[in-house]
């Protein structure tokens, strides 16, 4: 079996953060979902679970940091082409995200492109010309 990887991302507003993450091209996944968190699928092997506050607070001790204020993590994730980079991106920004709040990355055989989710969280979303991706970038 493929690893999984479930991000765990603390959220003010369950139902607002998951109409976003729909909004971007996740699924909600309801076996794993109620008032308190939203699974939500990315990929076969990508899920984000989105919790709220009080329910992230069970799982650590330590303060739930405003990621609107401090970086607590860069979450990236790979796209297909160049144009699925800017679709996914754009598709964030039409939902509320903040568009490209780092700089975007365009080194020709890698592109990249980033956005905020309505908490302050970053995700960024890459293509690697799968050539580079395979043998290292070019000389």
């Amino acid at each position: 079996m493929a690893k999984l990887i479930f991000v765990n991302l603390p959220v003010s507003d369950v139902a607002r953060s998951t109409a976003f993450y729909e909004a971007v091209g996740a699924a909600k996944n309801p076996q794993f979902s109620n008032d308190q968190a939203s699974c939500m699928v990315f990929s076969d092997t990508i899920h984000a679970m989105l919790l709220a506050h009080d329910f992230y607070r069970t799982f650590t001790k330590k303060e739930i940091a405003d990621t609107r204020r401090v970086s607590a993590a860069l979450i990236c994730v790979s796209a297909d082409s160049r144009a699925e980079v800017d679709g996914i991106v754009e598709k964030a920004g039409q939902a509320g995200g903040t568009l490209d709040p780092g700089p975007v990355q365009d080194y020709g055989f890698m592109y990249g492109r980033s956005f905020e989710d309505p908490d302050g969280h970053v995700w960024e979303v890459m293509w690697m010309d799968p050539e580079a991706a395979k043998n290292g970038p070019p000389a």
